[in-house]
């Protein structure tokens, strides 16, 4: 099983679109018994909260089912347990960074780098363009999907 977090400063806008996104390509593709997807923030300030309103606005009119969500901010033991821990920008980095002291095993990758525009996915918290974000990161997911397709040895890691 490969095991998947994505994170974003707060976990109430970012991550949580880009965890629910991934889990509908992978609920597309019958392949969510094979990972494990989830979301966390590197910021302790949102911690308890639901999803941005404008975030489940932008799944429902993607048609992206969601469930219920709570902020929660990623630990050093979560290091431990993903695979990849996929970020929203390059100050999601130096947080977790703070967290977690080092990335010995490079689990940590901006997602966007898993296509031919590698750079950050804006903070629809501050540009209030929700499009753009979730443009973004439907990109950065379904790039980071065939990165994982074509990695044989992932694939015969997730199926043990």
């Amino acid at each position: 099983m490969v095991k998947i977090c994505f994170l974003c400063h707060g976990n109430i806008c970012r991550s949580p679109m880009a965890e629910f996104v991934m889990k509908d390509l992978l609920r597309h593709r019958k392949q969510e018994g094979q990972f494990l997807i989830t979301s966390a923030s590197t910021s302790s300030e949102e911690i308890g909260r639901d999803m941005h309103p404008e975030t489940k606005s932008k799944l429902r009119q993607k048609k992206i089912p969601y469930t219920v969500h709570r902020a929660i901010q990623f630990t050093q033991a979560d290091y431990l347990k993903y695979d990849y821990i996929l970020v929203m920008d390059r100050q999601n980095i130096r947080e977790l960074q703070s967290i977690i002291e080092k990335d010995s095993a490079r689990k940590i990758h901006l997602l966007l780098s898993f296509t031919d525009n590698v750079s950050e996915i804006a903070d629809p918290w501050y540009t209030g363009d929700f499009d753009c974000t979730y443009d973004d990161i439907a990109k950065g997911c379904m790039a980071f999907l065939q990165y994982i397709i074509k990695d044989t040895k992932l694939t015969a890691k997730s199926s043990q």
